[in-house]
């Protein structure tokens, strides 16, 4: 599947750890593939198992 986005830029990234969890909250600018700017904001969940860290949950909200 092509990528649909191009120059992807993360801002204002937080990191915020709670033990074996962390969240990440940013807001991202990018271009779609016909040059419009976009921009959303997301949030990802990490837990960190047997010393490594997974991906858990994804938020993304396009505005």
């Amino acid at each position: 599947m092509p990528a649909t986005i191009s120059e992807l830029e993360g801002h204002d990234v937080s990191v915020r750890i709670l033990g074996d969890v962390a969240i990440v909250h940013a807001r991202t600018t990018f271009k779609f593939a016909d040059g419009r700017p976009g921009a959303s904001r997301y949030t990802d969940v990490w837990a960190r198992r047997q010393g490594r860290w997974l991906a858990i949950a994804a938020q993304v909200t396009r505005y």
